[in-house]
């Protein structure tokens, strides 16, 4: 059996059918909350109610596991996000607990220049958290994922209602001309449910990403043509267009960016484009292939009803 965090997450819902289709037991992991779950539709699984920080209820998720894939993280809430409890802390007390537990197989998800040292707080918390899962003791594979896109994602769909948002002009962090590397979501869960049955993953930590490397004003030029809405992209200082993403997420918690988002675009994140060809035999999915989703919506009433939700 297969025990999954962040299974009611962007990449969870994807990673979880392919693995129940593919055969597999699924275990998903969900933390105490009043509102009701995001479950994945139509797709059986069993549930074990904990979160990360009670170490007796990550035992008692853990009871007839083989391997876990770790996905939870806390940068999607943000300005708001505790990093430290939930990647960090959060991440050594699964690994103990998966260790003391004998699970034979760890898949980690991290980002692209994940690093203890690094001074971008997520990419910080995700190379610490990363040293954890090396040193627990339990066979591991990390996959460092570039910038994801897909339906439901905060990449596109967030650029998509900032467009809508915006007066006219669209700042672009960077000049614009930071370099991405967008991978299909479809294609990072197929690696991630095939690394567990490949040996040749284990202990090992691969940077992948998809097919084609863009600057910023490229993908959001793509997304202009997707959704038919043109703006005036103008390049600012990361200084102040900081200072204006922290005063909007104080104001509107649910704002389609954040200072993390801010961070992640300041420089390029790219990685070799073969290693997924190479590694998993599989071609990631073009950028502009796999934007149906954003045609024909109506990105500035989602947007709104976006910022209006998280202000309730």
């Amino acid at each position: 059996m297969i025990l999954l965090t962040g299974a009611t997450g962007f990449i969870g819902r994807s990673l979880t059918r392919q693995l129940v289709e593919s055969g597999h037991r699924v275990r998903i992991l969900l933390r105490p909350s009043p509102r009701t779950p995001s479950l994945p539709t139509g797709v059986p699984v069993e549930v074990a109610v904990t979160s990360l920080s009670d170490v007796r209820g990550l035992r008692a998720a853990l009871r007839g596991i083989q391997a876990v894939y770790h996905l939870a993280g806390g940068e999607a809430e943000g300005g708001r996000a505790n990093l430290q409890a939930v990647d960090i802390e959060g991440t050594h007390n699964l690994v103990e607990a998966a260790a003391d537990a004998g699970v034979e197989r760890i898949f980690y998800l991290s980002h692209l220049d994940a690093d203890r040292a690094s001074g971008f707080p997520v990419l910080k918390a995700k190379g610490i958290a990363e040293e954890f899962v090396r040193k627990s003791g339990v066979a591991y594979t990390i996959l460092r994922g570039a910038v994801l896109f897909g339906p439901g994602d905060a990449f596109t769909t967030g650029l998509a209602m900032l467009l809508a948002l915006s007066p006219g002009v669209m700042p672009l962090p960077a000049k614009g001309e930071s370099l991405v590397q967008p991978l299909w979501v479809e294609d990072l869960a197929t690696c991630l449910a095939w690394a567990l049955e490949n040996p040749e993953t284990v202990n090992k930590t691969y940077e992948i990403g998809g097919s084609e490397t863009l600057t910023l004003r490229q993908v959001v030029e793509t997304i202009m043509e997707a959704t038919h809405r043109s703006r005036l992209l103008v390049p600012w200082g990361n200084p102040s267009l900081r200072f204006l993403t922290v005063s909007l997420e104080t104001a509107f918690p649910r704002f389609p960016t954040s200072v993390f988002w801010l961070d992640y675009l300041s420089v390029n994140r790219t990685c070799p484009v073969d290693t997924i060809p190479r590694v998993f035999g599989l071609m990631p999915a073009r950028f502009a292939s796999r934007l149906d989703y954003l045609r024909g919506v109506k990105w500035g009433r989602e947007a709104w009803k976006r910022l209006l939700s998280r202000r309730a």
